[in-house]
């Protein structure tokens, strides 16, 4: 197998998806808490690629095994440049999630094990956000466990890995007894500041299955667009782009984030202009793209004004 098709494979591209809130927590983590651990946020950086890919790669297999007509299933077909025996992929998911979790298990090592509790679960969902009877990313529950699960649940384990533990949350056995303590309010500021993420993650998801919908609708899948309608899914991803906007500048006014963060308000000039585009059409070849030109617009110019708030810290 060629590089290229394995790219193709795990949908290289689309890691910017699990970059952002990666980026952003450990940024936030050295700004808020002045807390760096190079050696655990290398780890981790690694064993979320790996398992994002995993994911990627499992999610692609389903589609294809699954899909009701020839003609979709060409589209999903993980082919590439060269012929995939779906046994090679399946070896190739199953040495990537092993990987992963040898590498989560070290974290784990390292730092606290109510890691590994937060770690179970976002394997649990990564797994069976394609794979399964009936896989979450098929149900109208898909945008905000993929939001939450990526934008907040890699923020706050990017977070988790380089602070003292006990600062948000540990798990302490004494004896027969065992404790879990942390500090509520740095869960919640935590939280908090990854919102946008989380809005701009879901959005992905959501423009994702607003263009697919009537393609959908043929391979029995219902997403929340079928629930919610075309009309008020296209308003629910206008809202949450300016809803990031929002946290963005509360999160100023309450102390959490540097002014130099509002800054990022002059990313809405462009923003609007992509809105518009999508708003207008909502074709997968030519305006789902908007949804990831939004992520990078903003998550990329929150990166950039992160760091720079370090240096006037």
């Amino acid at each position: 197998m060629s590089i290229k098709t394995f790219f193709t494979l795990v949908e290289i591209q689309t890691k910017l998806a699990s970059l952002f809130p990666f980026l952003l927590g450990t940024l936030f983590t050295a700004y808020y808490f002045n807390a760096f651990n190079f050696f655990n946020t290398l780890l981790f950086f690694v064993a979320m690629l790996i398992f994002d890919m995993a994911t990627t790669a499992i999610n692609n297999l389903m589609d294809y095994q699954k899909a009701k007509d020839k003609g979709y299933r060409d589209e999903v077909n993980i082919i590439g440049q060269e012929k995939l025996s779906e046994k090679l992929v399946i070896r190739l998911i199953i040495g990537m999630v092993i990987i992963a979790m040898l590498l989560g298990f070290w974290l784990v090592y390292r730092t606290n094990i109510v890691l590994l509790i937060l770690g179970a679960l976002c394997f649990f969902i990564g797994i069976f956000y394609t794979f399964g009877p009936v896989p979450i990313s098929r149900m109208p529950l898909g945008e905000p466990i993929s939001g939450l699960t990526m934008g907040f649940g890699i923020f706050f384990i990017a977070a988790f890995v380089n602070v003292r533990n006990f600062n948000l949350l540990s798990l302490v056995f004494k004896g027969q007894l065992f404790l879990l303590e942390g500090n509520m309010v740095s869960v919640l500021v935590l939280f908090f500041v990854s919102l946008p993420t989380v809005f701009l993650i879901a959005n992905i998801m959501l423009a994702n299955n607003t263009c697919d919908l009537e393609q959908d609708i043929l391979n029995h899948r219902y997403t929340l667009p079928f629930y919610i309608g075309k009309k008020r899914a296209i308003q629910l991803f206008n809202a949450l782009v300016y809803m990031s906007y929002v946290v963005i500048v509360l999160a100023v006014l309450l102390g959490l984030l540097h002014p130099i963060l509002l800054l990022l308000l002059i990313t809405l000039i462009p923003m609007r202009k992509n809105l518009a585009a999508y708003n207008n059409k909502q074709v997968k070849s030519e305006t789902f793209v908007i949804a990831i030109k939004n992520i990078i617009l903003f998550s990329a110019s929150e990166v950039v004004l992160l760091a720079i708030s370090l240096v006037f810290k």
